[in-house]
């Protein structure tokens, strides 16, 4: 049996296993069957702690189709409340955290605008791409330790991101594959915003893509130094630092601890 705790940052979820006392095995077959919601735990990544070298823990993040991804806001954020550390080691960075009246706050580091930071096939102006998917055209691309394509759209609920987000997900442009971000603004400190994760699909809330949204629409010139942004399971708040760093405010919550025989 393994021990586990389930948590969600605005209803996207996780399930946390400790591996800093024993090693845990995570091949892709059994990611897959932990992730499942009918059949396993049911988590939109699954988040497994380990020892460092450089930060209080190592946070490895594992996507329900077993693939690995470099960075994970609201996981950040759960495991911050889960363990009280301060210094979150994952593939993309060392993150520093800390909580605050309204949640825990952790600072995601500067966004990448490179091409070969996002990654893309080939060089391009990442700003505004001369690229287009159906309705979904010209979007802004930027790292935040993991790819994402960010789109300005006049109605975020009415995009069939069903359709859109895999064909996008998954085209050669992006050898990584990449997240796909669809963003209304609403005011200069206001975005609405729906997510297709990259190996997850659409979900609820994400840290990663608030933090690309916000640096996409702030490098527009659309937005000003801070603003909420609201996701479909509730919102969060960026802000950014005078050294260009995101930081990221909102709630946690665990839903349930538990053991499993998978």
């Amino acid at each position: 049996m393994t021990a586990f705790t389930k948590m969600h940052g605005l209803g996207n979820d996780f399930a946390i296993f400790d591996a800093r006392d024993t090693l845990l095995a995570m091949p892709p077959r059994r990611v897959q069957r932990l992730a499942d919601r009918r059949l396993g735990i049911g988590c939109d990544q699954l988040i497994v702690l380990e020892q460092s070298m450089e930060a209080d823990l190592f946070m490895r993040i594992y996507n329900p189709d077993g693939s690995e991804s470099a960075a994970c806001g609201n996981a950040t954020r759960c495991v911050a409340a889960l363990t009280g550390a301060l210094k979150i080691e994952t593939a993309a960075g060392v993150l520093s955290a800390r909580a605050v009246d309204d949640g825990i706050c952790v600072n995601m580091g500067r966004p990448a605008f490179g091409w070969e930071e996002i990654p893309l096939a080939y060089a391009m102006d990442t700003l505004i791409m001369p690229l287009g998917w159906d309705q979904l055209e010209r979007p802004t691309a930027v790292s935040m330790g993991n790819p994402h394509v960010v789109f300005v759209v006049e109605n975020a609920d009415a995009v069939d991101l069903h359709h859109l987000g895999p064909l996008i997900e998954t085209d050669p442009i992006f050898p990584e594959r990449v997240n796909v971000n669809v963003c209304e603004v609403l005011a200069r400190d206001h975005l609405k915003l729906r997510v297709w994760e990259r190996g997850a699909g659409l979900t609820q809330a994400c840290g990663s893509g608030a933090c690309a949204s916000f640096a996409a629409m702030h490098r527009r010139g659309l937005i000003d130094d801070a603003a909420r942004i609201s996701l479909p399971g509730g919102d969060l708040l960026i802000a950014r630092q005078p050294d260009g760093s995101l930081t990221m405010t909102g709630a946690v919550a665990t839903s349930f601890t538990g053991e499993t025989m998978l």
